[in-house]
């Protein structure tokens, strides 16, 4: 199977294959036509004209009003990525750098941007072959397109930088070698289609949003199993309650825990208590308002990734050549900012739960081991979902509200959102850890509600669960635990 590159939209179940790695991709005839088209309409252009065109024949940013003579506009393209290459910081992940390479070879085929198909081929192969470019966290303002890690991305196609392959970081001239690629000369507008756009604030995005879908099923499963095992009431999840308060997220969550908590023995039985705390009682709300913003941020990046973000926009068809904004991150910088918060409290209301099941609260033993005292249990790994939470809290903190001015003021309002972006990956990650110990923590406390049973979907899930971390029935390094269960919860497949 392969992935035609084209106008049709991307769906996130295209986003979900291809970052899974499942695909090649190859560029359609619609896209080859439309990239030549519009490189031969510029070429045209500069031959014809001696119009100054930005970034075509000028300089950059506030360098705008510098005119650069025919003869050296190759130079200025190769001048510009390699000026821009001033990355600092972490390396960006193989994963993000891989939907990075995609997203631009799709903003690119549109045909509004001016490259060489040889560019867009090499981009092509780059992604086929898994040639990964180093790339640094820091160094974008998320406004000028993400310019310095798409430089980074850049430099391997000129024979500089870094990259990966077959297990290894080599650089820019070894890979060509390896490949028998020479190193493409950039030509006019080219140096500046590559580094202008969203890809870095995309990419990130896209992960974060495709793995926002799995957390939230998840977080439905294991707050179900948290809420059987705690001896929970079923009457918070009707759908009468739902009706009178109609929010999307709200109705969709509370249905979808009654049907996994169906055939439960545990749930049918009388209780005590005529109420839940609400870490349990308001799942519905909490993980629901969660789920429309998920939705929200979905639309968000499913317009940015089938959009051309690079500047400025060539258009064979009017005659026209518009320098304008769309490489501006504001939509994204918003929408990641709002995916924060919302992550962010599904790992705050999963340590609530966690809590009240160690708690020593109906009729569970205190940290749910045997013999407490002489064994702390599961104790520990409380604090540790604690301080995941703490942390999220305060990566939440908005980046789309700063703007520092760049390029003596031409760039006067920027959006910041490369650091929402990197800021929304590692609280992501950090929820899988806190929904890890959740599930730990449930799948112990299920057991001393034996022999009442949950649900056969849960028993069942617990059963595979079980498989990979085993009953705690004396203290034992539990980081090992948490690290099996989070991996578990990456790698499981949950049922839709």
């Amino acid at each position: 199977m392969v992935h035609y590159i084209s106008s049709k939209p991307l769906t996130l179940q295209d986003l979900a294959l291809l970052h899974a790695g499942k695909l090649p991709v190859q560029l359609s005839d619609e896209a080859r036509d439309k990239i030549v088209r519009c490189r031969e309409y510029l070429d045209q252009k500069l031959q014809s004209s001696t119009q100054s065109i930005y970034g075509i024949n000028t300089g950059f940013g506030s360098l705008y009003n510098k005119n650069i003579s025919a003869d050296q506009l190759e130079q200025l393209q190769e001048n510009l990525v390699m000026s821009h290459a001033c990355g600092t910081g972490p390396e960006v992940p193989p994963e993000i750098v891989k939907l990075m390479i995609f997203l631009k070879i799709q903003s690119l085929a549109y045909g509004y941007s001016g490259v060489q198909l040889e560019t867009v081929n090499r981009l092509a192969e780059m992604f086929n072959k898994d040639v990964l470019p180093v790339i640094y966290e820091m160094g974008s303002l998320g406004a000028s397109g993400d310019l310095a890690p798409l430089a980074h991305l850049t430099l391997p196609i000129i024979g500089l930088g870094e990259a990966h392959h077959e297990g290894k970081r080599r650089t820019g001239e070894e890979i060509g070698k390896a490949l028998h690629w020479s190193p493409l000369r950039l030509q006019a507008k080219e140096g500046l289609a590559m580094l202008n756009g969203t890809q870095f604030m995309s990419a990130y995005g896209a992960w974060c949003t495709l793995h926002a879908h799995r957390i939230l099923k998840l977080a439905n499963i294991i707050g179900a199993l948290s809420l059987d095992a705690f001896d929970g009431r079923i009457e918070p999840f009707l759908p009468q309650v739902h009706t009178i308060r109609p929010h999307a997220g709200q109705m969709r969550v509370a249905a979808k825990v009654k049907e996994l908590l169906q055939g439960s023995e545990l749930i049918l039985q009388a209780k005590k208590h005529v109420q839940d705390p609400y870490s349990f009682r308001c799942i519905p709300q909490v993980h629901g308002a969660s789920a429309d913003t998920i939705d929200y941020v979905t639309g968000v990046f499913l317009v940015e990734v089938n959009s051309v973000t690079d500047n400025p926009n060539v258009f064979p068809e009017e005659d026209t050549i518009i320098s304008a904004g769309n490489f501006h991150g504001q939509p994204l910088a918003l929408a990641l900012d709002f995916l924060a918060i919302a992550l962010a409290e599904l790992g705050s209301i999963s340590e609530r739960r966690t809590y009240q099941l160690i708690a020593g609260l109906r009729d569970l033993p205190n940290y749910l081991v045997a013999n407490p005292g002489i064994h702390s249990g599961l104790m520990i790994p409380q604090y540790t979902a604690a301080s995941l939470v703490s942390q999220n809290k305060q990566l939440c903190s908005p980046a789309s509200v700063d703007s520092i001015v760049s390029s003596n003021g031409q760039e006067d309002h920027v959006s910041m959102g490369a650091n929402a972006a990197t800021k929304a990956y590692r609280i992501v990650n950090n929820l899988y850890s806190i929904l890890a110990i959740e599930l730990l923590t449930a799948a112990q406390a299920l057991m001393f509600r034996r022999p009442l049973k949950t649900s056969p979907y849960l028993e069942d899930f617990v059963d595979t669960f079980r498989k990979t971390v085993p009953f705690i029935e004396e203290d034992r390094v539990l980081h090992d635990d948490i690290k099996k269960a989070e991996e578990f919860l990456k790698h499981w497949e949950p049922a839709s």
